[in-house]
């Protein structure tokens, strides 16, 4: 069984009272049920964790090489700025999805560069919490392949653009 490690980053705690304009009026325990749902749907084991301290989610992504085949992960506002969590998914070798409620593209300029989407095999934008499922689906999906191809980079290798 597919094991998927899911990680929120910082702020999504205050998923349903943050920003309902743009981030929507689902909570970060809804979601979790929702991704929980789905899991089960495509036969694979979840372990969610959201933190708003870099240091634990960091740490987790560390803890994941052997105990999980891949992630899924919204980096939150770290996808702008920490270059450490870009090392650590790379470092990690695990394919990873990186995912996000809204488009970040059609947002502020600083947000619309991912320091974390050119060492993760994908991107899923703009759906609400659907990323997050479409994110799970496409990663699982991509490791039930056996040659692993996917149009996007193999974990910890960066496309040219």
């Amino acid at each position: 069984m597919l094991r998927i490690l899911v990680i929120h980053g910082p702020n999504l705690n205050l998923l349903g009272l943050r920003e309902p304009e743009i981030y929507g009026a689902t909570t970060l325990a809804e979601i979790d049920d929702l991704l929980a749902e789905r899991a089960k749907e495509l036969g694979v084991e979840i372990e969610t964790v959201q933190s708003n301290h870099e240091g634990v989610i960091l740490d987790r992504i560390a803890s994941a090489v052997g105990r999980f085949d891949g992630i899924v992960i919204n980096p939150a506002a770290w996808t702008h700025t920490s270059v450490a969590l870009r090392d650590a998914i790379k470092g990690s070798g695990l394919p990873a999805v990186e995912v996000h409620l809204s488009n970040i593209h059609a947002r502020e300029p600083f947000r619309q560069q991912s320091l974390v989407a050119p060492v993760c095999i994908g991107q899923v934008s703009g759906f609400g919490p659907e990323s997050y499922l479409l994110g799970l689906e496409g990663l699982c999906r991509y490791l039930s392949r056996g040659d692993r191809s996917s149009p996007g980079a193999p974990a910890g290798q960066e496309v040219e653009s």
